[in-house]
């Protein structure tokens, strides 16, 4: 689970205003915090398949948002995936 205070951060860092949480980069950057969180919390619970399924979920919605964000500019896109480390694979 993401905190109030870290989804607000990633907000005012990927959005252009602090309100603006539907642009594409702060939906990805959400979504890859969420994840990492999830990661760590499957390594220690190896048998929550329920929670390994809503992992693979988000994954799904990252990548269609990452096809997205190519197709429309692909200079936000680099710069996203060098700044959030993921591999340039969508």
């Amino acid at each position: 689970m993401i905190s109030a205070e870290e989804k607000k951060a990633i907000i005012e860092k990927y959005g252009e205003g602090p309100n603006d949480s539907g642009r594409a980069e702060v939906q990805i950057a959400i979504i890859s915090t969420r994840v990492k969180n999830l990661t760590k919390h499957l390594i220690a619970n190896k048998k929550d398949s329920h929670s390994r399924r809503g992992m693979r979920l988000m994954l799904g919605k990252r990548g269609k948002l990452l096809k997205f964000l190519k197709k429309k500019d692909i200079t936000r896109y680099r710069n996203l995936i060098k700044d959030l480390e993921l591999k340039d694979r969508y």
